[in-house]
This record gives structure tokens, C-alpha cells and sequence, in this order.
């Protein structure tokens, strides 16, 4: 009787967890959204002194940083998982190197995201701004979900490589619709 009790206690944690893990992260993406799209856009905001063109390509540069960090950040998880073929164990260190790798990514985003929304809103003026836009928005949503993810363990063991997952093909899709065309002299913009 007691195995039964205390399976139906464990439902409702699970529950709350899993509508915690998908309602906060969806709030975050559409306030920043709402944001986004409310906000008068500046299109002379710099960042940390640069404007135009320099600013654009400060962006794509610590944008690329990003997504070089994501790429280590994922093979990093492989490991730790055991999903990154021929290499073994990870060792202890790896955990924290990790973490401090998403952490250096996710600070990485701020001043891009703090500009971006400042000096363009939510645009959806052509399919790349409105691609790079919305997924900006998802960012910030799926990193909530990640962080969420990574604190619960009343969640499946599934979301926290679905989780991890969506905010590395995030982070790709923003510097496709952004740095990569800056660099190959597609954008004028961002």
C-alpha cells in the first residue's frame, strides 16, 4: 500500500515540474517576443562605443565565439553521456569545464541580444530577420528550459539532451541568420 501512496505523491511533483519546464521557458520566449515587438527600434544603438558596420561585425565576431562554445559545450555532453564515440569515461574535470562553457556562452549572448533589441526589435521584414528574430526570442526560452531541465530530477531522462539539444540548433540558426551572412557579404544588416 505504501508503494502505491507514494507513487501517486511522486505524479503530481512530476507533473508540476514538467508544466514548470514547459510554461516558464514559453513565458520567457513570448515576453521577449512581446518585447521585441512593442520596443521603438534605434537604429543607431551601438555596443560598447562601436556603431554601423563595426558594431555589426563586433556582433558576428562574439557570435561566433558563441556558437564555437555551443559546439564545445555539445561535445562536452556527448562525453559526459557517453555518447561521443571512442572516447570513454569522461573525466571529473569535464563536468565543471561544462558548465563554465555554457556559462561563457550564455554571457557571450547578452550584449548581442541587448543591441539586437535595442537597435532592430523583433523584425520581421524578410524570412532570414524574421527566422533570426523568432529564434532569438526561442533562445533565451530554451535556455530557461535548459537550466530547469538540469535542476529537476522529477523529469524523463530524455529532456535534458532535448533541451540541450534545441538551444545548441538555436544558437546555430542565429549565427547562420546572422554572422555567417555578415561574413559572406550577404547582410547589410544584422
Amino acid at each position: 500500500m505504501t508503494g502505491h501512496t507514494g507513487a501517486r505523491m511522486r505524479r503530481p511533483t512530476r507533473t508540476v515540474a514538467g508544466l514548470l519546464a514547459v510554461l516558464l521557458p514559453v513565458a520567457v520566449a513570448v515576453g521577449v517576443y512581446a518585447f521585441g515587438r512593442m520596443h521603438t527600434p534605434d537604429y543607431t544603438s551601438g555596443l560598447f562605443g562601436l556603431h554601423g558596420v563595426r558594431v555589426i561585425d563586433l556582433k558576428a565576431r562574439l557570435g561566433s565565439a558563441m556558437m564555437a562554445l555551443a559546439v564545445v559545450q555539445l561535445l562536452l555532453g556527448l562525453w559526459m553521456y557517453r555518447r561521443l564515440p571512442g572516447a570513454g569515461a569522461a573525466p571529473h574535470r569535464v563536468h565543471p569545464a561544462h558548465r563554465i562553457i555554457g556559462l561563457l556562452a550564455f554571457l557571450l549572448s547578452l550584449p548581442i541580444a541587448y543591441q539586437c533589441i535595442n537597435a532592430y526589435g523583433v523584425d520581421l521584414t524578410n524570412s532570414r530577420k524574421a527566422v533570426h528574430s523568432i529564434t532569438g526570442c526561442v533562445l533565451y526560452g530554451v535556455f530557461v528550459a535548459k537550466v530547469l531541465v538540469v535542476r529537476s530530477r522529477q523529469l524523463p531522462g530524455w529532456a535534458l539532451p532535448a533541451a540541450g539539444g534545441a538551444l545548441v540548433a538555436a544558437i546555430a540558426l542565429m549565427w547562420y541568420t546572422a554572422a555567417l551572412w555578415f561574413f559572406a557579404g550577404s547582410a547589410p544588416g544584422f
